[in-house]
């Protein structure tokens, strides 16, 4: 069971919570693009083709350097770099309720 300090801890960053609300929606395996694309695409209301390159880079290296690394602290979410993609397995009903509250409070757009 994940404790209620992680899960706040790992929804306490704007883009690393739109990281995890995607993660939990989708399940099994995510590729980093198509997080990546998700994130800036929620974080610019915006979709892809339309959001520079650079603030595409710079998102693209904070997930895989900083936030992946830290969700994967929690043994449901498995980040795995040399592939490029995230898996996420058997989330805690405790998880994946104040996750969707969450979600839900904020609402980011939808693609």
């Amino acid at each position: 069971m994940v404790s209620l300090d992680t899960v706040f801890d790992l929804l306490s960053d704007e883009r690393r919570r739109y990281a995890i609300y995607y993660l939990k929606e989708h399940g099994g395996e995510v590729t980093v693009e198509e997080l990546l694309e998700t994130v800036a695409s929620w974080e610019t209301d915006t979709h892809p083709p339309n959001i520079p390159d650079d603030f595409l880079r710079e998102i693209k290296l904070e997930l895989q350097h900083l936030h992946l690394p830290k969700a994967s602290s929690v043994e449901f979410i498995e980040y795995l770099p040399e592939d490029d993609v995230v898996r996420v397995r058997g989330q805690p009903s405790e998880f994946k309720t104040v996750v969707t509250i969450a979600r839900l409070i904020e609402q980011p757009s939808e693609e």
